[in-house]
């Protein structure tokens, strides 16, 4: 008997981590910290319902307590410690505590006290990670800018003093040299403040990064009694150094007289006031988990701090689909307002549509397999030209105008944050590569071109998206792989897929953070989705004959829409619980 399409989807949808249960091949999503097993839906139920494990502990997969790696006790080589003695700071196994050594200690349990190190490590991971190392190299970059304003104020300094000096003529020519150098001197000594300054940055910077990895060596070491010592303790982060913003001088212009030709020239002075101190952001609390309901969107989550309890299914189940009118395929998709949306082709035709297949408009341009248009939080379409090395702006009443020049650079694909309105634009020019930033104005304000190793990140970045956290997520098909940065341009990760061949093609990010990307190999095409860290989670749509996926999108409400090569319809699944 034949399959329906939904029995077909789930039949086809493979997960990488499997429960733990006897023969039971279903998703894993929860996970119980006493018996150290991996559930899914189904055997959570039936573990929490058993007399036995009724009183368990299960919480989902990404909150479970790491286990306690097995080691012989030294006294009682045929016992496992599992005890922590409190006063002696040293594991025991359950014989040890007999002694008279630890008679009358207070006694842990060792595998609690493990997990909280294990927590305490990562905790101070992401501390740097998030918070210090961002904020520093905050703190250097409004250095940078303080340096380029002190030398334009400078040099304004300094053609006042010369325009001043030429109406003076040669009995003026002697205080000039004079005044010059004061200034100079000025800008030397500022200069050399604000060195001294960006010198304490990259020593902190340099410290952190080995601090960094002192956490991380701690955090998967074997040998967990070293987390008890007391070097171990005595690890902590150094607070970020203070440092005081510049006060510029300013020029106080004189009056012309031969008689006191040292006052015709102004002198440049400090005003009387006391340096601010570097605004040093504070640490992000963590936010609280609430139910998402049906009226919260994407952009909802994206601009709070609420964490929904949505997670991945079991299985994908097609919800609807709908043809896309104007095209020969669909390779990529921007979700628009009030249920209408644009679609491209390969041969440069973009359509505005709504979901009932009725053209809106359509406009011919030189785009093909990229994703070279998006939609801004005002609702209107903006879209890379290659050819003339601009981005355009179609408002709402369909007037299409310039935004962006991009100069030497041919813009490839972009994107409009959901978060903050940031224009995130993918650009290639001769065998070099780039993501720039701009603002919702079009003002260029950061380049992401190589990690700390002075190595490209890109090589032809063809599709871009951001997600939840603002990691910029790249498909460069060239490297090939999904290359994800956060949003101070630092290299967090590459996703190159799960066979020998990784083709990646369109590219998108939900509500929980899951980054979902098309592998479009000839002949093992898939979705696969991993986690905001790089964790691969599982294949959404299994290898089809005859099937090229090509662009993707999940809409405001959790939907994936997923276009073809082959066909103008698209494919909307569900795929979140």
């Amino acid at each position: 008997m034949a399959m329906s399409a939904e029995e077909e989807i789930q039949a086809m949808a493979q997960h990488y981590l499997v429960c733990g249960t006897e023969d039971c091949k279903r998703n894993c999503q929860f996970y119980c910290n006493p018996c150290h097993q991996r559930l899914c839906k189904r055997c959570r139920d039936e573990h929490q319902k058993s007399q036995d494990t009724k009183d368990h502990e299960v919480v989902t997969y990404k909150q479970r307590k790491p286990q306690l790696p097995e080691e012989k006790c030294n006294l009682h080589p045929k016992r496992n410690v599992e005890i922590l003695c409190k006063e002696c700071n040293v594991p025991l196994c359950a014989k040890c505590i007999f002694m008279k050594e630890h008679a009358g200690h207070q006694l842990d349990d060792l595998e609690e006290k493990y997990a909280e190190k294990v927590a305490f490590c990562r905790s101070e991971i992401s501390k740097i990670q998030e918070h210090y190392l961002s904020t520093s190299q905050g703190l250097k970059k409004e250095i940078k800018e303080d340096v380029m304003e002190i030398k334009k104020t400078m040099d304004n300094i300094r053609n006042s003093i010369k325009a001043e000096a030429d109406s003076l003529k040669e009995l003026v020519d002697r205080v000039t040299s004079d005044k010059l150098e004061q200034a100079n001197k000025i800008e030397e000594t500022l200069l050399k403040t604000l060195n001294l300054q960006k010198k304490t940055y990259e020593d902190y910077t340099e410290y952190l990064e080995k601090l960094l990895k002192e956490f991380h060596r701690y955090k998967s070491i074997t040998n967990f009694r070293v987390l008890f010592s007391a070097d171990f303790d005595k690890l902590k982060i150094q607070s970020i150094p203070e440092t005081t913003q510049p006060v510029l001088p300013a020029y106080t212009a004189g009056q012309c007289y031969k008689d006191d030709v040292s006052k015709l020239l102004g002198s440049v002075n400090f005003p009387n006031i006391k340096p601010d101190n570097r605004r040093i952001k504070p640490m992000e609390t963590a936010s609280t988990q609430l139910k998402l309901t049906g009226k919260q969107t994407r952009r909802d989550v994206e601009k709070s701090d609420v964490k929904p309890t949505l997670s991945l299914s079991s299985s994908v189940t097609k919800v609807r689909e709908y043809t896309v009118p104007g095209v020969d395929n669909v390779l990529h998709i921007s979700l628009g307002k009030s249920g209408r949306l644009w679609a491209s082709d390969k041969s440069g035709n973009l359509v505005q549509t709504d979901l009932q297949g009725n053209m809106l408009q359509k406009i011919q341009t030189i785009g093909k397999y990229e994703g070279y248009h998006t939609v801004t939080q005002d609702g209107d379409l903006i879209y890379t030209d290659r050819k003339n090395k601009v981005i355009n702006r179609i408002k709402q009443d369909k007037t299409v105008t310039e935004f962006i020049r991009t100069e030497d650079w041919v813009p490839i694909s972009i994107h409009s944050s959901h978060i903050n309105g940031d224009i995130l634009v993918g650009m290639v020019k001769d065998k070099e590569a780039k993501v720039t930033r701009y603002n919702k104005t079009g003002k260029e304000i950061q380049n992401i071109q190589r990690d700390n190793k002075e190595q490209e990140l890109y090589k032809y970045p063809h599709y871009i998206t951001e997600n939840i956290n603002g990691d910029i997520c790249t498909s460069d098909i060239n490297k090939p792989a999904v290359v994800v940065v956060n949003k101070s341009g630092q290299h967090r990760f590459s996703y190159t897929g799960q066979g020998s061949l990784f083709v990646p093609y369109g590219i998108c990010t939900d509500l929980l953070g899951h980054i979902i990307v098309c592998d479009s190999c000839f002949g093992n095409n898939s979705l696969d989705i991993i986690d905001q860290d790089g964790q691969f989670l599982s294949l959404l749509l299994t290898p089809q004959q005859w099937i090229r996926l090509i662009g993707v999108c999940v809409d405001d409400e959790s939907h994936l829409h997923v276009g073809q090569l082959y066909t103008t319809t698209v494919t909307v699944y569900k795929y979140l619980q």
